[in-house]
């Protein structure tokens, strides 16, 4: 009998420490390494940074064309910035978005588009036009600035 109660005591000991394991349990096999989900992040994109698609920059293009011809400009300016996000250095998207902007009477912002369009394609055949546009909505924006100054001096006066 104190063999019994030694055996269970040493049984329990054991159990409680973890030291047997069904031998049904146990595998030669080496433990697999537990697999993180994301493990590599060298192919993604940070959430703050461009996603690279050229394809889609032309369709963005095609279809923010045809906004403008159809006088959906809102939509055009929205499909051109989409252009731009999928391609970040392709100057064309930036002539249209400049085109729109002034359509819809954002100089300040069709100047920096065009600007922007210039930077990015020096060598550009329209360069004198995209130039002489820029100089005038300069001009125009220098103009209504120089306006609203009078004004606010008429109405302070």
């Amino acid at each position: 009998m104190g063999m019994r109660v030694a055996m269970k005591v040493l049984l329990g000991v054991a159990l409680s420490c973890g030291a047997a394991l069904p031998v049904c349990a146990q595998s030669n096999d080496p433990p697999k390494p537990k697999m993180n989900k994301q493990t590599d992040t060298a192919t993604k994109n940070a959430e703050d940074q461009p996603k690279w698609d050229p394809l889609r920059a032309e369709k963005d293009l095609e279809v923010g064309k045809y906004y403008m011809k159809t006088g959906n400009v809102d939509a055009a300016i929205d499909r051109f910035q989409d252009a731009i996000d999928a391609k970040p250095g392709y100057a064309i998207p930036f002539l249209y978005l400049g085109e729109a902007q002034e359509k819809k009477g954002m100089k300040r912002d069709a100047i920096k588009s065009y600007t922007r369009y210039l930077e990015l394609y020096p060598k550009a055949e329209d360069k004198a036009k995209i130039e002489k546009k820029i100089a005038k909505l300069q001009t125009e924006v220098a103009d209504k600035k120089k306006k609203q100054q009078s004004l606010m001096k008429e109405l302070t006066h």
